[in-house]
């Protein structure tokens, strides 16, 4: 049967299944999480992490700030959702009060031998970065802190009045990478007890454990390795790091497309007798349309409820506030797709 009504918690619409005594809105969530100044978004690679990051800086570039995004990667996927071509390691508008900027570990490293060490750097750093990359490789957490270092200092000069940020957004690595990067600061202070780079990372450290300024989030899909993957991450997260959590933002959920009446009346469709007084009274041969019908109907209602029961593990396993963004059937990826993201979420703030 297309569904039967087993009394099941399944049964539920997901973003009812996870709100718990069917509340309608997160209200308390927007000046927690908008209100920061940095927020870190990870996920399991293909959970759609950066369409996620773009629809969340647009809607803060729709409340009037001035946002940031650092791509880490540096694939360019940010620029292109709102339809700019990639950008470097300097900061470019890609839309009215949204700039975009690509990590590079180079170019980082340049910045930091200027502005901390005072060491002209002009063309390529050559045999610096060998070094570099020598010691980068023995010693963990040193590669990684160029990342967080510009991260960090793009948030402390925006808060200093030095930079035009209001939100620095970054489109973080995946998972299995981002608790190194997060937890590069205290890696190093456990190699270097004294002198300038102690203290340079001391004050990264308390930026990224300050819950008035930083929140870690992640984005996920109600399906079984992206939910477990995030439920690990949230346990490390805790036990590994003292970056404040955030939110979960479970991406891709499917609506409730059938009521149980409706899926009643569907599966009535499939009987033989209404087929035919159907097909009398249309003049109409129905047996493959309808067929059709039903079998998407079947398929809708089948992942709608096993993606209902991955979710109902992840609210059991993570008491962190989720926000759900719908399934898009659409083969568009620049602006237009960003724009229905941040109305999604917008939504979901109750905005």
């Amino acid at each position: 049967m297309l569904g039967e009504p087993d009394g099941s918690e399944h049964d539920l619409h997901p973003e009812e299944l996870l709100r718990g005594d069917h509340e309608t809105a997160q209200e308390p969530l927007l000046p927690e999480l908008l209100k920061k100044r940095l927020l870190v978004i990870t996920g399991k690679g293909g959970v759609g992490k950066s369409t996620v990051t773009a629809g969340l800086a647009l809607l803060a570039s729709d409340l009037g700030k001035r946002v940031l995004v650092v791509e880490v990667d540096a694939k360019g996927d940010i620029a292109s959702k709102f339809e700019h071509p990639p950008v470097g390691f300097v900061p470019v508008e890609v839309h009215p009060n949204v700039s975009v900027l690509a990590m590079d570990t180079e170019a980082s490293l340049r910045e930091y031998l200027r502005l901390n060490l005072r060491i002209p750097v002009v063309g390529r750093i050559g045999p610096i970065a060998r070094v570099f990359d020598f010691v980068a490789t023995a010693a963990p957490g040193v590669k990684e802190v160029l990342t967080i270092g510009k991260i960090a200092w793009e948030v402390r000069e925006s808060i200093a009045g030095r930079a035009p940020w209001d939100l620095v957004i970054v489109d973080a690595a995946a998972t299995g990478h981002v608790v190194a990067q997060l937890g590069a600061p205290d890696a190093i202070k456990d190699l270097v007890s004294v002198g300038p780079i102690r203290s340079q990372t001391e004050w990264m450290t308390d930026l990224l454990a300050d819950p008035a300024i930083t929140a870690l989030n992640v984005v996920t899909t109600p399906e079984e390795m992206p939910v477990s993957e995030t439920i690990d991450l949230v346990a490390r997260a805790r036990s590994e790091l003292d970056v404040p959590l955030g939110a979960v933002f479970v991406n891709r959920v499917l609506p409730e497309l059938f009521t149980r009446a409706e899926e009643s009346a569907f599966e009535a469709l499939s009987g033989e007798a209404v087929r035919s007084q159907l097909e009398s009274e249309l003049g109409l041969d129905l047996s493959d349309g309808v067929e059709s019908v039903l079998s998407g109907a079947r398929l809708a209602v089948t992942m709608r409820r096993s993606r209902a029961e991955h979710l109902s593990d992840l609210r059991a396993a993570v008491d962190l506030p989720m926000l759900y963004l719908p399934y898009l059937f659409t083969r568009s990826h620049g602006v237009r797709e960003t724009r229905v993201v941040a109305d999604a979420l917008s939504a979901e703030f109750g905005l």
